[in-house]
């Protein structure tokens, strides 16, 4: 997993939902990783966090886990862009 943005967002006119979920592993200052989450509707500034891990294997777990989920859910999987 690289440390790109990982867009997923979830579309349906018929409810008017318009959905966006943006996922990063990045390093921190001790050696571990932060996963960084932002979602809310589409247009918006979203919600923000920040889960610790003591290493970038449990962090990209944690990732692939929210991404299975999400998918789930209905959301779909597209490329980050500017």
């Amino acid at each position: 997993m690289t440390n790109e943005p990982l867009l997923l967002t979830r579309r349906d006119p018929a409810r008017n939902m318009a959905r966006f979920y943006v996922l990063t592993i990045e390093p921190d200052l001790f050696d571990g990783a932060a996963l960084t989450r932002n979602w809310g509707r589409i247009g918006t500034k979203g919600r923000f966090r920040i889960d610790l891990f003591g290493s970038r294997q449990e962090a990209e777990r944690r990732c692939l886990a929210l991404v299975r989920s999400k998918v789930k859910r209905g959301y779909q999987q597209k490329a980050e862009t500017g």
